[in-house]
């Protein structure tokens, strides 16, 4: 896919369904956090799935940085502690996903709501 063929809204709604995802398994760690043994869980790296799709960052102009699609260092983190019933989620470490993941919402909504605004002023509407 080339920079000609970048479609803002699908990408927006890919990372939508993404954070969604995310939010539901973030969610099932916080619900079994008593759990014995329950080990947490979590989605592979929005990156990564662009990553699958192909998608190379292209410097449209010559006075822009170049961008870099690599994401080699990226790990999934373990858990760095488990309680005595070998549970390992940390309220503290979901929690902070969790309101991440908020974050990125907001944002992806805020961009979608900007770009409709856009099309509403080149159609004479907004």
């Amino acid at each position: 896919m080339g920079a000609d063929q970048t479609d803002i809204l699908a990408l927006a709604a890919n990372r939508l369904g993404w954070l969604d995802d995310r939010q539901r398994v973030l969610a099932r760690n916080i619900a079994n956090s008593d759990t014995p043994g329950y080990v947490p869980r979590d989605e592979q790296p929005f990156a990564k799935s662009l990553a699958d799709l192909q998608v190379d960052p292209v410097q449209t102009n010559p006075m822009h940085l170049s961008g870099s699609a690599d994401i080699a260092g990226t790990v999934m983190m373990r858990p760095r502690q488990r309680s005595i019933d070998g549970n390992a989620v940390s309220l503290d470490e979901e929690m902070t996903k969790v309101a991440d993941t908020d974050t990125q919402q907001r944002l992806v909504t805020g961009l979608i709501g900007k770009y409709a605004s856009m099309y509403a002023t080149a159609l004479g509407k907004g």
